[in-house]
């Protein structure tokens, strides 16, 4: 059966954008290979990973970090540097963590695409009267360009940017501001995104029906307490069996 309503995750749902970062950081760690001699790139890549999984672990840092993604990814390099001084590597400076976490948001940039079918999806839903909701955390700038780049303004209902509203998954209120935005119970919605405590663990808190988007094709990982309602690899799953 249809939902009334859908809302949609943005970042690596709709659009990939942030997927696997341990090879996006390899990539820059290349490019400035002479900055970082005569340490491996690839060893420094390591310790940003390393560095930037701590860092985002933090809820406040997290939160905080979204909004200022530049600031947030120098402290992460610098941070690294920070770990891999202690084993005799010659801090670079931190004018070369400022152009290292620039230059990785310039390759995002360049790398960030529209998933295979996401507007025949989204238009589909919308054509069969479902109400619809692009919900996304970040700072308002970037991601009102997504949207805008992307060309997804005008399929949605509600757009919720966290940068313009002041809040953001997975607080409550995200998920009943949208629900209230659509005139729809939370009982007969969708959730569907790809991270699991945003997507899956807090709407499910609600009522709201959770489709997590694996987009790696991993599984739940062991441990992690969420439970998603249903698990897609591709958004062309959403359309199975309604005809």
């Amino acid at each position: 059966m249809l939902p009334k309503a859908i809302l949609f995750d943005l970042d690596d749902t709709l659009i990939s954008a942030y997927n696997r970062p341990d090879l996006a950081w390899n990539s820059i760690a290349r490019e400035f290979t002479v900055e970082l001699h005569p340490r491996d790139p690839a060893e420094v890549a390591a310790a940003i990973n390393l560095a930037a999984d701590i860092f985002w672990a933090d809820a406040e840092r997290h939160r905080v970090g979204r909004l200022q993604l530049i600031d947030a990814r120098a402290t992460i390099i610098a941070d690294a540097f920070e770990e891999l001084a202690k084993t005799g590597f010659t801090h670079p400076g931190d004018p070369v963590a400022r152009r290292m976490a620039a230059r990785y948001n310039a390759f995002r940039e360049e790398q960030m695409h529209l998933f295979d079918g996401a507007h025949h999806v989204v238009d589909t839903f919308r054509a069969r009267g479902v109400m619809l909701a692009l919900i996304t955390n970040g700072a308002a700038a970037p991601q009102r360009a997504k949207v805008e780049r992307f060309d997804l303004t005008h399929r949605f209902h509600h757009i919720q940017i966290e940068g313009e509203h002041g809040f953001g998954k997975p607080e409550e209120r995200a998920y009943r501001h949208a629900l209230e935005a659509l005139g729809v119970d939370a009982s007969e919605t969708w959730m569907v995104g790809d991270n699991l405590e945003w997507e899956v663990i807090a709407p499910q808190r609600l009522g709201i029906h959770a489709i997590w988007h694996d987009l790696v094709g991993e599984g739940v990982p062991e441990g992690s307490l969420a439970r998603p309602d249903r698990v897609i690899r591709s958004l062309h799953e959403l359309l199975e069996g309604i005809g």
